[in-house]
C-alpha cells in the first residue's frame, strides 16, 4: 500500500539546509517526510515496500524546462558535429559518412559551430559540393536557428540567386549574389519541404533513445517542442502518448504547441492540460527571434562585430500580438522564444496586451540580451525565464565580440532576474547543449566551462548550488504553474526523486561532473537504476 524511501540523505529543496531521512509514499503522492524510525512507527501498517538507497542523496526530480526530445532522440542516432574544431575535420568526417551511404540518400549531420574553427567562417556550399555530388547534404548549426546545404538540396528546394528572402528568415549570398548555402531561421523551410517525409517508426525511435538518455541523466520530466518538426503533429503527439504511456513508460512531458498547429489540434479535440498519467499538453511555442550565433537575434542595436545587421524579426510587433491573441482564445498561455532585447520588448508588448488566463504564466525563453527597463516590466508580469545555463559556457567568450561589454551586463543575467523575484527555470534546449543537469548547475555556479580554471564570465552572475537546483526543480514547475505538485519532496507533492551517489553540497563544482545518477523515480516508479552506482 505504501512505500518507504530511505539509506540516503534526503534534500527537500524547501530550503538549503532542509535534510531528512526518509519518504513514505502512498499512490504516487508523498506522504511524509523524516527520520526514518519515526516513519516506520507512524506508518508500520501501512507500509508494503521498502527501498534502500544503500548511500547518496535523494532530491526532487529535476526536470529540464526547455527542449527538443525528438531533436535530441535524432541527435543521438546521427553524425553530432557539435565537438569539431576545423573545417578540414568537417570535411573529413562528412566525406567518410558520404562513403556508407547507398547513391541519393541524404547525408544529414548536427550541430555545426563555426566559432570554434580559426578562422570562425561557415563553409561555402562549393565545399560541400567537393565531398560528393550524389548525396544531398544538410548541416544543421548547433543554435538549430541555420542550416548549412550544398548546391544539390538548393536545387531540389527550387533555391537561386533569385529566390526572395522569407519573412524571418535569410538566404545568404556569396560575392557573386549567388545562394552561398547558409540558410538562417524561416528560410529553412524551403529545405525541410523537401526533405524525406517522416514516418511513425522514425519518431518511435528518436524519441525512445531521447527518453532513455534523459532517464539516465537523472530526470524525471522535461518541456518538449516537437509538434511542428516532423509532418503530421498528430502523428508526433501520438507518438508520444505511445512512447510515454504513464503506466510502463513514465516521464512528466510538457508538450509545447507551436502556434501554427495549436489550433488544428483543438480541432482534433487536444486542450490544455493532461492527456494522460504523465504527459501534459502545454503552452503555445512562438518564435520572435533567431540566435546570436548566426546574428539573426533580435536586438535594439546593430551588432558590435556587424553594424549591418541587428538581427531577425520572425514577426512583426503587430502579428506577434496577434499570435498571442489567438492563443488566448484558446485559452492558453505562451512561451515565447526571445533572445535578443528588441524581441524581448516585442514579446512584453504582446502579452500586456493579451493578458494570460488568470492562474496561469506565460514563459520567455532563452533572455540572452535585456534591459533596465525590460526586466522592470518582467516584474509586474505572471511569467517565468526560461534560461540554459550551458549557454554562457558554449557562447562565451565569443559572444563578448559579437555584443559588446554594454550589453553584457544585462546579458545572461541570470543572478539578476532572481535577485528581482523573477522565477526562472532551468533548461538545456537539447540538442543545442547536452541534456545534462550536472553540466546546467556547473555553469550556472561557475559560468565558464568544467575544462577552465577561472573566476568565470561576470561571476557577479554566479549562482549558489540551492538556486542553480531549484532552476531545474521548483522552477521548471513553476513554468507549468504547478509549483504546488513538482519541485519539492514535500507532503502532497509527487513522488518524483532524482538520486545520485553523492551530493553536491559535499564537493566542488568540478567533482559535481563525476556523480552518477543511482536512479531515476516517476511516480513512485523505478525508470531507471545504475547497476554501476549501487
Amino acid at each position: 500500500m505504501g512505500t518507504l524511501w530511505y539509506g540516503a540523505k534526503v534534500r527537500t529543496l524547501e530550503t538549503e539546509n532542509d535534510l531528512h531521512e526518509a519518504v513514505y509514499v502512498e499512490d504516487g503522492i508523498i506522504q511524509d517526510v523524516g527520520e526514518k524510525a519515526e516513519l516506520e512507527r507512524t506508518y508500520s501498517n501501512r507500509i508494503t515496500e521498502y527501498h534502500d538507497i544503500s548511500g547518496g542523496v535523494i532530491y526532487p526530480g529535476f526536470v529540464d524546462s526547455h527542449l527538443h526530445m525528438i531533436g535530441h532522440g535524432e541527435k543521438l542516432q546521427r553524425i553530432d558535429l557539435s565537438e569539431i574544431t576545423s573545417v578540414e575535420t568537417l570535411m573529413h568526417v562528412l566525406k567518410k559518412r558520404a562513403e556508407e551511404l547507398n547513391k541519393g540518400e541524404w547525408l544529414i549531420a548536427e550541430g555545426f559551430n563555426e566559432n570554434l574553427f580559426t578562422p570562425a567562417v561557415v563553409p561555402h556550399r562549393s565545399e560541400l559540393d567537393e565531398i560528393t555530388s550524389e548525396h544531398p547534404i544538410v548541416l544543421t548549426r548547433v543554435c538549430r536557428h541555420a542550416m548549412l546545404v550544398n548546391s544539390y538540396v538548393l536545387e531540389l528546394a527550387g533555391i537561386n540567386a533569385s529566390t526572395p528572402d522569407p519573412p524571418g528568415g535569410l538566404i545568404v549570398k556569396d560575392t557573386e549574389g549567388l545562394p552561398s548555402g547558409y540558410l538562417h531561421d524561416q528560410a529553412q523551410e524551403y529545405v525541410r519541404d523537401v526533405m524525406p517525409d517522416i514516418d511513425g517508426d522514425y519518431l518511435h525511435s528518436a524519441l525512445t533513445d531521447s527518453l532513455n538518455d534523459l532517464w539516465s541523466k537523472g530526470f524525471t520530466g522535461a518541456h518538449t517542442e516537437d509538434l511542428n518538426y516532423y509532418g503530421d503533429p498528430d502523428l508526433t503527439l501520438q507518438t508520444f502518448l505511445n512512447v510515454i504511456d504513464g503506466e510502463k513508460q513514465k516521464f512528466r512531458a510538457s508538450l509545447l504547441v507551436h502556434h501554427e498547429v495549436a489550433g488544428s489540434l483543438k480541432e482534433k479535440g487536444y486542450t490544455y492540460g493532461d492527456l494522460n498519467n504523465t504527459i501534459e499538453l502545454g503552452a503555445v511555442k512562438v518564435f520572435a527571434d533567431g540566435a546570436l550565433g548566426g546574428r539573426t537575434a533580435l536586438l535594439r542595436q546593430p551588432y558590435s562585430d556587424d553594424p549591418s545587421t541587428s538581427g531577425v524579426a520572425i514577426y512583426t510587433r503587430s502579428q506577434l500580438s496577434d499570435i498571442v491573441r489567438e492563443a488566448r482564445k484558446l485559452e492558453m498561455p505562451v512561451a515565447i522564444h526571445t533572445i535578443g532585447d528588441l524581441a524581448l520588448e516585442y514579446a512584453l508588448d504582446a502579452i500586456e496586451e493579451n493578458p494570460v488566463p488568470a492562474g496561469l504564466r506565460d514563459r520567455l525563453i532563452h533572455l540572452q540580451v535585456t534591459g533596465p527597463d525590460l526586466l522592470n516590466r518582467l516584474q509586474k508580469l505572471p511569467v517565468v525565464l526560461d534560461i540554459q545555463p550551458r549557454f554562457v559556457a558554449s557562447d562565451f567568450p565569443w559572444v563578448e565580440e559579437r555584443l559588446g561589454p554594454e550589453r553584457l551586463e544585462y546579458g545572461f543575467a541570470w543572478k539578476t532576474y532572481l535577485d528581482m523575484g523573477i522565477a526562472c527555470a532551468g533548461g538545456s534546449d537539447a540538442p543545442i547543449e547536452p541534456p545534462d543537469p550536472l553540466l546546467g548547475i556547473h555553469a550556472a555556479v561557475t559560468r565558464r566551462k568544467p575544462e577552465e580554471n577561472h573566476k568565470g564570465y561576470y561571476p557577479e552572475q554566479k549562482l549558489t548550488l540551492f538556486e542553480a537546483l531549484r532552476l531545474f526543480t521548483t522552477g521548471s514547475a513553476q513554468a507549468i504553474s504547478q509549483e504546488e505538485e513538482y519541485g519539492l519532496i514535500k507532503k502532497g507533492y509527487k513522488a518524483d526523486f532524482t538520486i545520485f551517489d553523492h551530493d553536491l553540497f559535499d564537493l566542488s563544482p568540478d567533482e559535481w561532473l563525476n556523480v552518477q545518477v543511482k536512479k531515476t523515480v516517476v511516480d513512485n516508479t523505478v525508470v531507471y537504476e545504475n547497476q554501476a552506482a549501487k
